[in-house]
């Protein structure tokens, strides 16, 4: 990536970087990196996006500051008008939409968002893209889980994964896993 700007900021599980460019239109978000037990926000983003430059702008900064508090705790919910969702192939567009709109204290199954996007069978698929998701928060693919109610994986972590489910109001059973009563699609 080139031409691309970044901020990053503070959180409870570490710090996290927001990647955008700035258009004619406005800034758009190529990426948020999380933090996680292998790496940084910022030496993650410096291994993607080397030429990116910190930069501010009052859109990012009032973003940066919602995710901070969302991770912090707070109940809010994000749109995707600033995400560059174009950047991605057509199926993680799809997926990226259908697990934005899992609701709050909600969980879905990968095989379950396959079925609704009409590719039965395509569990894998849609963990592929989730995994690969460029706009983790702003699309909460911590609500995506195994059809067993296993957390699957999440670029900040398990451990992240689990706190922000269970702030959501989800529990775990004794083995770890989400008890699934607030089952999406």
């Amino acid at each position: 990536m080139t031409g691309f700007l970044y901020v990053t900021h503070p959180s409870p599980f570490g710090p996290f970087t927001l990647v955008w460019q700035e258009t004619e239109a406005g800034p758009r978000i190529q990426r948020v990196f999380l933090s996680n037990a292998q790496a940084g926000a910022e030496d993650r983003m410096r291994a993607a996006c080397e030429n990116a430059q910190p930069g501010t702008n009052p859109l990012m900064a009032d973003l940066g500051e919602r995710i901070r508090r969302f991770l912090e705790g707070e109940i809010l919910d994000f749109e995707l008008t600033l995400a560059a969702l174009e950047t991605c192939p057509a199926f993680q567009q799809r997926v990226l939409r259908a697990e934005h709109r899992i609701p709050r204290g909600w969980v879905s199954t990968y095989s379950r968002i396959a079925a609704h996007l009409g590719v039965p069978g395509g569990a894998r698929a849609v963990g592929n893209a989730l995994a690969q998701n460029p706009f983790p928060i702003l699309v909460p693919c911590h609500r995506a889980i195994r059809a067993d109610g296993s957390l699957g994986g999440y670029q900040g972590g398990t451990a992240m994964k689990r706190v922000l489910l269970e702030r959501e109001g989800l529990t775990f059973s004794p083995a770890g896993k989400v008890v699934l009563r607030q089952v999406y699609y």
